[in-house]
């Protein structure tokens, strides 16, 4: 993938510094910003060309769902990610309306966030295993018919389109092949080439992700 620019805008002096080790010298990442504010924040975005956005929610003064909201009201194409302690559901649900593309713990994996970050770079939404239930639970509220040129985009064929949608309702891979009557095997191919194409690791981010971009 091509190299992109990143910016952690972060209180915490030290929790900042090792954010910023974690991405020095990993090799899809060009240069890193810093801001200790939300204002300071909006400011770098306004004069550097910024691809993704790490995003503490504790700021001073303007918090991080409304820096959000401003940063992607200013470029619909950055990405951001919400990088936090906090996982409550009001927090988590007002960060993807303002414009989040991901929702992290704190507690991730320094290197499990490197590929968070370059996924999310790619395009794909994730979000941490503590908060995706908020998601699915709100993105689910109102039902949605298969979008043919959501599914033309992302490349999925009728019967992956299917499957996907059983995904979201939270079928397992054997009740998928019972209520299609095709074999175990067979869903497992089908959910593999979906993950593929959606650009995502497991189920549940392809879940996710197809009824945020209403591909089901």
């Amino acid at each position: 993938m091509k190299k992109i620019n990143i910016l952690i805008v972060e209180d915490h002096e030290l929790t900042r510094f090792g954010l910023k080790t974690t991405f020095d010298g990993v090799d899809y990442v060009e240069d890193i910003y810093e801001a200790e504010s939300a204002e300071t924040a909006i400011n770098l975005f306004s004069n550097y060309k910024i691809d993704v956005v790490i995003m503490d929610l504790g700021l001073p003064k303007m918090n991080g769902i409304e820096a959000t909201k401003q940063i992607h009201a200013m470029n619909k194409d950055v990405k951001i990610i919400i990088l936090t302690s906090h996982n409550d559901e009001h927090e988590v649900l007002d960060s993807l309306k303002a414009g989040a593309n991901a929702y992290c713990s704190k507690e991730i994996n320094p290197q499990r966030l490197v590929q968070v970050v370059q996924s999310v770079a790619d395009g794909a939404a994730w979000f941490d295993p503590n908060v995706a239930h908020i998601v699915l639970k709100a993105t689910t509220h109102s039902p949605a018919e298969i979008s043919d040129d959501n599914r033309k985009a992302y490349d999925l064929t009728a019967r992956e389109a299917q499957i996907l949608k059983l995904m979201t309702e939270g079928y397992s891979n054997m009740e998928i092949a019972q209520i299609l009557v095709i074999s175990i095997n067979t869903t497992k191919a089908h959910v593999a080439n979906i993950l593929q194409k959606l650009e995502v690791d497991d189920r549940l981010q392809a879940a996710l992700k197809a009824l945020k971009y209403k591909i089901v």
